[in-house]
């Protein structure tokens, strides 16, 4: 996949940030060192930048994302005991919102870091990616 190399660096900051502080912390906490760690390894990002959410061409709100990296990946934290399937589909509506090809979606709250990759099926940049995987549906 095209955004392989960095989302495993994101990965790993993530993996150095619950290692170092455990579960536990609001996800504020978590956000800010993953921003030291992000810097560290040289990686482009900005944080909590806003973004409208639009329906049928009317803006109907903002929201925002913790990170979005390389201008490509969004990457969503949670701080909690376990993931829920909704957490994954609003992860996935965000990257279809934003137009984003990829986003990450990191929970720093369980014993283990959890992390999934999220695909947005309708952008170009993933036209691939489904053709090899027909289990993948653009809903």
């Amino acid at each position: 996949m095209k955004f392989e190399e960095i989302t495993h660096k994101i990965i790993g900051c993530a993996m150095k940030v619950h290692s170092t502080l455990g579960n536990g912390f609001q996800e504020v906490i978590y956000q800010r060192a993953l921003a030291i760690e992000m810097k560290k390894q040289e990686l482009d990002f900005q944080r909590e930048m806003e973004m409208k959410i639009y329906y049928e061409g009317f803006d109907i709100g903002t929201r925002r994302v913790d990170f979005f990296v390389d201008n490509n990946i969004m990457v969503e934290l949670k701080a909690l005991i376990k993931l829920e399937d909704v957490h994954l589909a609003q992860a996935m509506n965000y990257c279809q919102a934003y137009k984003m090809p990829i986003g990450l979606l990191i929970n720093f709250g369980a014993k283990s870091l959890e992390f999934k990759r999220v695909y947005n099926v309708n952008h170009p940049e993933n036209k691939d990616y489904t053709a090899l995987n027909p289990k993948i549906s653009k809903s």
